[in-house]
């Protein structure tokens, strides 16, 4: 478990690097931030049941964002 860990975090900075590269600054913290975090948490050797709640909480988190950008913050229309 710990090396799918490192995995994520292998393509999470794959996504920070394009984002950089394509000039999203704020998309691309917030994945470098992604890829410290899974690379910190992959290197800490826990047990298989805290790697998944660990997993789940991430996923929660994400959700909750991902919901209150799309309901609250998103303008609907067509991008320029």
């Amino acid at each position: 478990m710990p090396r799918m860990f490192r995995v994520i975090a292998f393509w999470t900075g794959i996504f920070t690097a394009m984002f950089y590269a394509g000039g999203m600054m704020q998309l691309s913290l917030l994945f470098l931030a992604q890829t410290v975090f899974f690379l910190g948490i992959g290197y800490l050797n826990l047990s298989e049941r805290l790697y998944m709640y660990i997993f789940g909480a991430y996923l929660t988190v994400f959700m909750v964002g991902f919901t209150y950008y799309v309901t609250f913050l998103l303008e609907p229309g067509f991008a320029h």
